[in-house]
């Protein structure tokens, strides 16, 4: 996995600076990224970690309280290095079919990349044993942020349709599982990968789909 390059800095003896802490931080994170995905959480250890990342136990519990907060800050790591730049667009287009095929094609990327069907394989594998490993993923927010954008989007332009709030907070949720669920269990080793093409005649064909769908919701 590429990672987020962080450049250490700092004298030489004295308090680490913020440079330095950094570092470090990312230095654990990638070091846990790969132990998680590779080993399963179960069989990672914070000694093992400790150890691959060149600290003490000490240091790794000064920076996270438990195992569990560890994998929480990896969860919250990975969506950040698979969602959109800050600087990228997510409603632009003509016509609210444009702006979903452009969110689809996002989420999808994002639902597709190595880390992340590597951490769902991960949730699937052991959160019946460790449910914090679900709370950790729904817990980080970005799903609420994508269906809260999506809910506005339909109280935008679908104002015909007589949407209620909870049903469009229902269709967002809705929307978001139509894009995803098919192509992720393809790419989880449940059928064949779809190919680029394939995938964007799949987020066409989801969008058209739903935005019928929601026409005649509530109508």
């Amino acid at each position: 996995m590429e990672r987020r390059k962080a450049t250490k800095a700092g004298g030489r003896g004295g308090r680490p600076t913020r440079a330095d802490a950094l570092h470090l931080r990312l230095r654990i994170l990638e070091v846990a990224t790969q132990l998680f995905l590779a080993q399963g959480y179960e069989s990672t250890t914070i000694e093992a970690v400790a150890a691959r990342a060149g600290i003490s136990k000490r240091t790794l519990y000064h920076r996270f309280e438990d195992k569990s907060a560890l994998f929480t800050a990896v969860v919250h790591d990975i969506i950040e290095q698979i969602r959109p730049p800050a600087g990228v667009p997510l409603i632009e287009g003509a016509t609210l079919h444009d702006v979903l095929r452009r969110l689809a094609n996002m989420i999808l990327r994002a639902a597709l990349a190595p880390p992340a069907l590597a951490l769902h394989r991960l949730i699937m594998a052991e959160s019946a044993r460790f449910p914090e490993l679900a709370r950790a993923v729904s817990g980080d927010g970005s799903t609420r942020e994508a269906t809260t954008l999506i809910s506005d989007l339909l109280a935008r332009d679908l104002r015909k349709s007589k949407l209620s709030a909870e049903q469009r907070l229902f269709a967002a949720q809705q929307f978001i599982f139509m894009v995803v669920a098919m192509p992720q269990r393809r790419a989880m080793g449940y059928g064949v990968p779809m190919t680029p093409a394939e995938l964007d005649v799949w987020a066409d064909k989801t969008v058209s789909l739903f935005l019928g769908g929601c026409q005649g919701l509530g109508g």
